[in-house]
């Protein structure tokens, strides 16, 4: 056994979620179950938790839903999707919704202890990613959704942290317009993508007050954006 995780289990039968949280925890990790779709959308932002197991059927909102949240809110957060035998279409939604790997019930302890373990692996591999940005001339706070210049206090929304997460993570390329309304907005790339000019226009008003200071989110002529900052 290697790393030992934090896991949120997300299954609304309480029988089966009470044996996961017992098989997860006698194999060393911290699990904490939540039985409602709502409520395991909102768990899963803290960053107390590396790793979701997520059943489909939930009640409140479906699990597609809630991998779709936290995939936007949490971008390298590894998700284990529980999906119905033979339902193969909930394989395919749960995969796009986002989630990393995917286990069909009925399923053996072992080969679901395998799969945590193999997507531990693989978060180990992964560089933690920061909450708190430094930047020259402004500390964007992701985790709290706030942006500090100077002595005044800046609120992000959602969707704006959702930008600056994925642009600060894929900083070594320039990003799409399609790709943030797939990546941030979750929805289908022929959607108009004035959107996302939009929403940045009014990001870099919060966070680039400075027109001589350099950018942090740059314009990229024929692409989209890219991450600016040093």
């Amino acid at each position: 056994m290697g790393r030992k995780l934090s896991i949120l289990v997300v299954e609304d039968d309480p029988l089966l979620c009470a044996g996961l949280v017992d098989l997860l925890c006698g194999a060393g990790h911290a699990a904490k179950p939540v039985v409602e779709g709502r409520e395991a959308a909102r768990r899963g932002l803290d960053s107390e938790f590396d790793l979701v197991v997520l059943d489909l059927m939930l009640p409140g909102i479906d699990g597609i839903e809630v991998c779709r949240r936290l995939r936007k809110a949490r971008p390298a957060l590894p998700i284990l999707m529980l999906t119905a035998r033979g339902a193969e279409g909930d394989k395919v939604r749960g995969l796009k919704a986002g989630a990393d790997d995917y286990v069909t019930k009925p399923f053996g302890a072992h080969e679901l202890l395998a799969r945590v373990e193999a997507l531990a692996r693989r978060l180990e591999a992964i560089p933690a990613e920061p909450e708190v940005l430094k930047l020259p001339d402004c500390t964007i706070d992701l985790g709290r959704c706030v942006a500090q210049r100077g002595r005044k206090r800046v609120p992000l929304t959602a969707r704006e942290v959702g930008i600056l997460r994925w642009l600060h993570r894929h900083r070594a390329r320039a990003v799409s317009r399609t790709e943030l309304l797939e990546r941030v907005w979750g929805v289908a790339a022929e959607l108009e993508t004035r959107t996302v000019d939009m929403t940045i226009a009014n990001l870099r008003q919060k966070i680039e007050r400075d027109p001589a200071r350099p950018k942090i989110v740059r314009s990229v002529k024929g692409v989209g954006y890219a991450w600016g900052a040093g």
